[in-house]
C-alpha cells in the first residue's frame, strides 16, 4: 500500500502544499477553520509525517539518548521512567541504547540521531572519546563520573561521603567488624562507595579487612552467593555488620544469613543503598541509604535540555542521600 505524502493531503484539502505544512508544523498564519479543515483530512488519509525531512530542514531530532550497558533492576526502572516523563513535558522523545560495544555506543553519540547524550556505561567513555565529543560539540550528561566543561556536565550520587556516614552509624552502634559488598568494580558508584567505606574505617581506627570485601555484582543472586560461601569458609569471622552496594545485594545478603541459621540484626546488622520499594517491606525492613534517583532524572534532562538550548553550560552537581534507619540495624549485643 503507497504511502500517504503531503502531496496527497494538499489534493484532498484543496490547499497548496505549503499550507499542508503551514499546518502540519503549526505556524500560526491559517485561520482557524482551514488549519482545522486540513488536519481532519491529514488524519482521515492517516498521513505520517516524514520525520528524517523535518530532521534535516531543522537540524535537530527532539530526540535525547540514554547509553547504558543494562536497564535491569529497581534503579534503572525509576530513573527510566523518570526521564522518559521529563522529556515528554518538554516535547523531546528518549531513545534508550543499551550495548556494551563503545564503537556502536559512539557512532550512535556521534551520527547525530539525538540532539544530545545521557551516559551511564561501565566500559566508561574514556578521555579521548571525550574530546572527540568535545570537537564535535556533543550535549551530554553523565551519570557515571565527574565532569564539567561548556558542554558537559554531570549528576551524580555522593556516593563517597553516603558511604562514609553508613558506615559511621554502623561504627556509632558498637560494630567493628563491618563487611562491604562491592558491586561491579569499573562502575563509579560502586568504587565510591568502597572508598568511603575503606576512608571511615580508617578515620576510626578500624583495620580494612580484605576477607570482608565481597563481589556482589549489585545483584541479589550475586549478593547470596558471595555471602553464603563467605560464611561457610569463614564461618568463625562473621561480619558485626554488612554494608552493601544497593539494596538488592543487601537483600541477598539477608536471605543467605537467614538461610544459615543467623538472625537479623541480632547476629549482624544489614545496610544498603537506594531506599527501593521493597526496602520497607523486606522482613526485617531494610536500613538504607535513599538516593534521590526520581530527582536525578529529572534533574539530568532538564540540564541537557537548557544546555542544548544554549541557556547554560555545563555543571557538576553531587545528590546526597538520606540515611532511613529500619529494623536490619541495631546497638551490637555483647554475648556472654
Amino acid at each position: 500500500m503507497r504511502k500517504v505524502t503531503i502531496k496527497d493531503v494538499a489534493r484532498e484539502a484543496g490547499v497548496s502544499i505549503s499550507t499542508v505544512s503551514n499546518a502540519l508544523n503549526d505556524v500560526d498564519v491559517l485561520n482557524p477553520e482551514t488549519k482545522s479543515h486540513i488536519l481532519d483530512v491529514a488524519k482521515r488519509l492517516n498521513y505520517v509525517p516524514n520525520i528524517n525531512g523535518k530532521l534535516l530542514k531543522s537540524g535537530k531530532s527532539k530526540m535525547l539518548g540514554f547509553f547504558t550497558t543494562s536497564v535491569s533492576g529497581p534503579y534503572f526502572y525509576t530513573l527510566v521512567e523518570t526521564m522518559s516523563r521529563e522529556c515528554d513535558r518538554h516535547g523531546y522523545g528518549l531513545n534508550i541504547f543499551v550495548t556494551k560495544d563503545k564503537q556502536v555506543i559512539m557512532s550512535n553519540i556521534l551520527g547525530g540521531r539525538v540532539d544530545g547524550v545521557i551516559v551511564y556505561e561501565e566500559l566508561r567513555i574514556d578521555e579521548n572519546d571525550i574530546a572527540i565529543m568535545e570537537q564535535n560539540n556533543i550535549k551530554a550528561v553523565f551519570l557515571d563520573r565527574e565532569i564539567q566543561n561548556e558542554n558537559m556536565g554531570s549528576i551524580i550520587f555522593d556516593s563517597y561521603v553516603d558511604a562514609y556516614e553508613a558506615t559511621k552509624y554502623l561504627i556509632s552502634l558498637g560494630h567493628k567488624n563491618i563487611a562491604y559488598i562491592a558491586g561491579v568494580e569499573t562502575m563509579f558508584d560502586s568504587e565510591q562507595r568502597k572508598a568511603g567505606y575503606l576512608a571511615a574505617l580508617r578515620d576510626y581506627g578500624l583495620k580494612a579487612d580484605e576477607d570482608y570485601i565481597l563481589q556482589g555484582y549489585f545483584e541479589e543472586e550475586g549478593s547470596y552467593g558471595a555471602v553464603k560461601s563467605f560464611v561457610n569458609v569463614h564461618g568463625s569471622k562473621l561480619p558485626d555488620a554488612f554494608l552493601a552496594g544497593n539494596d538488592l545485594s543487601a537483600i541477598g545478603a539477608m536471605r543467605a544469613l537467614k538461610s544459615l541459621g543467623y538472625e537479623i540484626p541480632q547476629d549482624t546488622s544489614v545496610v544498603g543503598f537506594d531506599d527501593i520499594d521493597i526496602a520497607q517491606y523486606f522482613s526485617p525492613s531494610l536500613t538504607t541509604v535513599r538516593n534521590q534517583i526520581a530527582r536525578q532524572g529529572i534533574l539530568v534532562v532538564n540540564h541537557l535540555i537548557r544546555m542544548i538550548q544554549e541557556k547554560e553550560e555545563g555543571r557538576h552537581e553531587k545528590l546526597p542521600g538520606e540515611l532511613i534507619v529500619r529494623g536490619s540495624t541495631q546497638i551490637k549485643m555483647v554475648r556472654d
